[in-house]
């Protein structure tokens, strides 16, 4: 095995919100680099991207899924083999934010977690003169899930990126928690 495909980690992440919140915008923005105006309802589509964190690559496969809504959440293979979830709401859309709880509550149901790792992400800050949910209320929910959140803009690429650092973050202090021993002697 190569040095450079040893240090390369592999993640699965899956985009997930209400219908028209921008998920397939932010996933086109961040995987190659450019903004998709027009909507077309996303059936699923998987796109890959190399990112660097801490010194290590990790290749990652991002799940860009179909628009849920109460009845359509979260198939099995979206639950058993994702590391972390990004969880999209619209600023212009108070019902989007509703959703993410119920799309959360799927997710740890199914996983039989009490926390995932996940980013709340309030897309579409560009459109601030129709905001319904506050960036006060972002925060709050995501205070008490325990999870980051950012507000984005997939159309003029704020805080895209962002996005996915803070996720892999999210990931990797899930699966490597910090060690409770601080660095001290053991005298036996």
């Amino acid at each position: 095995m190569s040095s450079s495909a040893a240090n390369q980690r592999q993640r699965r992440i899956a985009v997930l919100g209400a219908r028209a919140v921008g998920k397939s915008s932010l996933v086109i923005q961040f995987c190659e680099n450019h903004f998709v105006d027009s909507y077309y309802p996303t059936i699923e589509n998987t796109f890959t991207k190399t990112i660097k964190y801490r010194g290590h690559e990790y290749v990652v496969e991002i799940m860009d899924t179909a628009g849920q809504d109460e009845y359509s959440i979260l198939s099995s293979h979206h639950a058993s083999s994702v590391h972390g979830y990004v969880l999209v709401y619209s600023i212009a859309s108070r019902s989007s934010l509703d959703m993410i709880k119920v799309i959360r509550d799927k997710i740890l149901d199914f996983t039989g977690l009490d926390n995932v790792p996940c980013v709340i992400v309030g897309n579409k800050s560009d459109l601030n003169i129709q905001r319904q949910v506050s960036q006060e209320e972002g925060k709050e929910m995501a205070e008490q899930w325990n999870s980051p959140t950012v507000e984005t803009s997939a159309k003029h690429n704020e805080n895209v990126a962002k996005i996915f650092d803070m996720l892999i973050a999210e990931i990797e202090k899930a699966n490597n928690p910090p060690s409770e021993e601080k660095g001290g002697c053991i005298v036996s």
